[in-house]
């Protein structure tokens, strides 16, 4: 279909969430100096204008990392996510936000590699030009789930795969799936992770079961509810399922999650989860 663009929802508490996962993964695969490669299958446009059209009309923004940016003092956890942001806002106002791909080209050394792929005719120019002086990255407009196919495994052996499609389609939440599975058969011991977003909780339980079913050990759930499950339409949530996960993340998000819950959702609706679909 091709008609999401994340311009809408930049910066909103699911990308709060998402990035604050993703950038703590990072930091731990690079307490080993062997490089490793950063995939990400469904990129975006890699930055977004907070002033500009699409974000000021949703000002989802406002109720995500606006909340954050204006705390005083932060969890340690979430400090290498924000010097990120931080790099694209270096007069201390905000005025853009970095998608994933612009989080890992932040935070990645000289030796790493990133493969970032997008599909969409108007984001992917974008993208492209966004990356064209960055020697470590590949970025073409490929459907994602073939890049897993065909970058895995990678040559250093060492890995994270970022896979945050826009469920456009419901069939969307069993390709997220299926798409785990083609990478754990090529390359098992890389670290995945899978955004989901909360529309209706049926479809996220059909979703954590077909996980369960995959036989695939070291499945970790991580979700922030802003509002309590409901049949009415938007998202409620969102979350992250990780396979692999660096040992340090669940004790990570359960110290920080709490803190995220209390500034994002002031008024205390919602809730926090950290725990195994399937254990080691």
């Amino acid at each position: 279909m091709l008609s999401y663009r994340h311009s809408f929802h930049a910066g909103n508490h699911a990308d709060v969430l998402k990035h604050t996962v993703q950038s703590l993964i990072i930091e731990s695969l690079k307490e080993k100096d062997k490089p490793f490669l950063y995939l990400d299958t469904h990129a975006g446009a890699g930055r977004y204008q907070l002033s500009g059209e699409h974000a000021e009309r949703t000002g989802e923004y406002l109720e995500g990392i606006a909340r954050i940016w204006a705390q005083e003092s932060v969890p340690e956890e979430l400090k290498t996510y924000l010097e990120a942001v931080s790099a694209l806002n270096p007069r201390g106002d905000l005025r853009f936000y970095p998608g994933s791909p612009l989080i890992a080209a932040h935070l990645l050394r000289d030796h790493d590699k990133l493969n970032i792929s997008e599909l969409h005719p108007s984001d992917f120019p974008l993208l492209r030009n966004e990356f064209s002086r960055d020697n470590r990255a590949r970025v073409v407009r490929e459907d994602g789930y073939q890049q897993l196919k065909s970058q895995l495994p990678p040559l250093s052996r060492r890995g994270f795969v970022l896979i945050d499609p826009p469920y456009e389609l419901k069939s969307d939440y069993q390709a997220v799936v299926k798409g785990i599975q083609e990478g754990h058969r090529r390359f098992a011991t890389g670290t995945y992770a899978v955004w989901y977003p909360v529309v209706l909780r049926q479809q996220i339980k059909r979703m954590v079961k077909d996980f369960q079913a995959t036989g695939i050990r070291k499945i970790l759930q991580i979700e922030l509810a802003v509002r309590p499950d409901s049949d009415q339409r938007g998202m409620t949530a969102s979350g992250m399922i990780v396979i692999n996960p660096p040992w340090k993340l669940e004790s990570q998000m359960k110290s920080v999650l709490p803190w995220l819950h209390k500034v994002l959702v002031p008024e205390g609706t919602g809730h926090t989860l950290v725990e195994w679909i399937t254990p080691e």
